[in-house]
Order: structure tokens, then sequence, then C-alpha cells
């Protein structure tokens, strides 16, 4: 088929495909590719919330957590591709679901948690439909853009690293000031390391040699070889999954927790003041999340102008928005855009029909849950350290020069991995940046939105003396 007859197809053209340098296998390849690398959070996000008991000691349980888990990120991923034509998944944040767990439930129950969930969204669609959203977006200097994007690459990396157990936290008792380490033990040792090594050699060598598809087969010769040493070995030391062909491969998904929320339930619990505080700290890690996701997803793709701005961004950040409210309303907990959809970009993905791809395989995953677990993370994390090393390659288009400009980005770009968080790096990059122009003397350099974001972020890094003020802890 030529060019033109391609570029004729409607299909083609609602999701620009051969516009921005794709093909329909890149697409595919690249939805299935981060459908796998995710695929993860179907099992630990039941972990984390479905186990945790509120303030009534109620839990939600494992089951109906990981059915409206896989169910939100079908349909937002869906939403994603189709109305963003973004390559980005959709799925429960990792951090905030955690704060639902430990902070939240322990002082009210899980509706109301999930009803302020729910508000977060609510205000942050309101931003993006108001512009504000955006607005902040542009706001910020083409520079710390890049910033972000290599930390979200050295983040991601670690990430990988973790999930796959080559880096490990060095044990309480060790006699250490040391954080964490190579392996259990201070060495690589068991089987599963040898197949995440498998996994990553593999996808190197692939990238390198420029074959196509070079991510997925890594995932998929990894897990083969996970099955071989399962079925030889029985090691004990998998990061989550068992992988192992399941006994039942489809399953009735429970559905009952969608709607199990209340709206302000939480200001009657603990008061307005702190209800705003905890919406508060939803609202400004999401916000600011997603932004990071969507730069780093952008650069990796290709996709970013001369300002950093990715195409069709209102539709992204209003799908986002939306995302967080079906995740609240479907008590799976605030959803937002994930960073393993670059594992999509690095096999050519640049279009929202790898992320239709993507949330059909969460639609039929949401059936499938035991098949899913097959692929444990040390065959899918392999995939994150090679795409945070594309993603760390936008370093060159920091002016180091210029330190004005170099330490925020340093700033953002150390701390992510370091503290684990996007929002973190984001928010000390900022405020530094607000802070040097200051005693340059160059305060009308920085753009007004730049200034409200740099208070605000003071506000979040500030939150726990904030709540002891206000008797909160």
């Amino acid at each position: 088929m030529s060019s033109t007859q391609t570029r004729s197809n409607p299909f083609d053209r609602f999701f620009e495909i051969s516009r921005r340098g794709s093909t329909v296998g890149r697409e595919v390849r690249g939805g299935v590719a981060t459908f796998f690398t995710m695929a993860y959070i179907v099992v630990l996000n039941p972990l984390i919330i479905g186990t945790a008991p509120d303030v009534d000691k109620t839990v939600l349980g494992v089951g109906p957590v990981a059915a409206t888990t896989t169910l939100v990120a079908a349909v937002m991923t869906l939403l994603m591709g189709l109305v963003g034509n973004y390559p980005l998944a959709i799925a429960a944040g990792l951090g905030l679901n955690a704060f639902l767990a430990s902070t939240l439930a322990p002082q009210m129950s899980w509706a109301d948690a999930m009803g302020l969930v729910v508000i977060e969204g609510i205000v942050i669609t309101v931003l993006v439909l108001t512009g504000f959203r955006t607005a902040i977006f542009r706001a910020v200097p083409s520079q710390l853009k890049a910033a972000i994007a290599v930390g979200i690459g050295l983040f991601i990396a670690l990430v990988g690293l973790v999930d796959g157990g080559i880096v490990h936290r060095v044990p309480d008792k060790a006699n250490t000031t040391v954080p964490v380490q190579l392996g259990l033990t201070g060495n690589l040792t068991g089987w599963p390391t040898v197949v995440f090594l498998v996994g990553l050699a593999l996808a190197v060598v692939l990238l390198v040699l420029r074959i196509r598809g070079a991510i997925l087969i890594s995932i998929v010769a990894a897990t083969v070889v996970a099955l071989i040493v399962e079925a030889a070995f029985h090691p004990k030391t998998w990061s989550l999954v068992t992988p192992e062909v399941p006994k039942k491969l489809v399953d009735v998904p429970d559905l009952h927790l969608v709607g199990h929320f209340s709206l302000l339930g939480s200001w009657q619990t603990v008061g307005a003041i702190a209800a705003v505080l905890f919406a508060f700290t939803l609202i400004l890690a999401d916000f600011f999340d997603t932004m990071g996701t969507i730069v780093g997803i952008g650069a990796e793709a290709d996709l970013l102008d001369e300002q950093g701005h990715p195409p069709r961004v209102g539709r992204i950040f209003f799908v986002d928005g939306l995302a967080a409210v079906a995740g609240g309303a479907g008590s799976a907990s605030s959803n937002t855009g994930y960073i393993e959809s670059a594992a999509g970009v690095g096999e050519g993905a640049r279009t929202g029909l790898a992320s239709v791809v993507t949330g059909l395989l969460f639609a039929i995953a949401m059936f499938f849950t035991p098949l899913v677990k097959i692929v444990p993370f040390e065959a899918a994390t392999p995939a994150l350290v090679v795409v945070g090393f594309l993603m760390a390659t936008q370093i060159k288009r920091i002016d180091f020069s210029d330190y004005s400009l170099a330490i925020p980005a340093f700033l953002t770009i150390i701390l992510m991995p370091f503290t684990y968080s996007i929002t973190n790096g984001i928010g000390a990059g900022f405020v530094s940046y607000v802070v040097i122009k200051i005693f340059q003397r160059k305060a009308r350099e920085v753009h007004p939105l730049m200034w409200l974001v740099g208070l605000l972020f003071l506000v979040y890094f500030a939150i726990a003396p904030i709540e002891e003020l206000f008797h909160l802890r």
C-alpha cells in the first residue's frame, strides 16, 4: 500500500499514524509491551488497598479490588487512546494508593477515602476545563521539562532494578548507613536474578541491533525462561508474581465496589481542615506526577514541540482528570498516566492506537486475571531499565553552563530516583528555580504561574508540620 493510500485511510487519519511516523504493527507491539510492563498493578494494587483495614476495620478484599483496578484501567486507557490520541496507559497510581492505605483509611472509612479521590479528580478536571492546568504546563521552562524527562528515566530504571530484585533495601538490622545494596545479600544470587539478567541482556542486544519488537521479544523470552526455571528449581525469591501456568484461566470479575464512595463523608469524619489538606496532597501529587509522565513519554516518542508541549495536551489532561474520578468511584484509588508506557514508546508507539490496544488487553485481563500473573516482575522490568536509558538521553537538551537552570534541573533529576517520587523532583526543581531567580534579581523572568506553583510546592513540602500545627497527626 502506498503512503498516499495509507494517509487516505480514515483509521490512519484518526490516529495520525503515518503523520507521526508510525505503523499499525508498531502501535500494536507498543500497546502489548506497555500492558505487560504495567500488568503488575492488577496484582499489586489489590495487595496495597485490598488488604488494608479502614477505621472501622473493614477490608475491601483482594478479588474485588483486582476487578475494579482492571476495569478502570481498561476504560480510561481506551479513552486516552480515543480522545487524547497519546501512547499513554492509565491505571491506579502507585504512591497515591499507598497514601490511601497508610494515611487516609486509618482515619476514615474506605468510602470516605474514595470520596476524597473523587473530589481530587473533579478539581483537576475543572482546572483542565478552565485552561489553568494547561497554562501551568506551558509556563514551565523547556529545560526544566527536559530535566523532568531525564529524572523520570532514572526513576523508572531504579523501579525496574528494584522490582527485578537487583537493588534491595539494606535490612534494618544491618549495622550500616548504606540504604540500598546489590541483591538480597549484597550479591546477585538466585534464579529470578538470572531471569532478569537474561531479559535485560536480550533487550539491550536487540535494541543495539535495531531489531523491531526488541522490548516485547525480551519480555516474552524472559517469561519463557522464568516458566522453565520455576518448573525445574521452584525458587522462593520471586519479587511478587510466581511464573506458573494457572489451573484456572477464566474468572468472573466481582464489581460490587463500583460506586462505593461517599463524596463528603470525610468532612464529617476528620473535619473540614483535615479533609482539605488531604485533598490538597492528592491533587498536587497527581497534578504534577502526570505532567512529568506526559513530558517524559512525549520526549521519548519525539512528540514534543520546541517548547516541550505534546499534541492535544488539553485532551490528555482532561482524560487524566476523569481517570482520578473514575478511580475513586470504582474504589481502585486515583488513576493516572503510567510512565511504564515508555516501554511501548520504545517499541515504536507514537499514537493513541497503542493505548487502545493496552486498554483492550486490560479489558480481557479482567476475565483472565490468573493468566496475567504468568509474567513475573523479573521478566517485565528489564524493559524499564532500557527505556530509562533512552529517556536519560534527553539530558543533552539542558544547558549546564547556565547555573540558574542547571541547578534546578539537577535537583529535579536526582530527587526523583533518590526520593522515589516524580512529584518531589518536580517540586524541588520548581522551588529552586524561583528562589535562584529572586537572588539573581531576575524575578521578572519568572512566569506568574511559576510563582504560584512554587508557593504550592512549599506548602506541599511543609505539609507534615502544617498537619501537626492543626493537630492532624
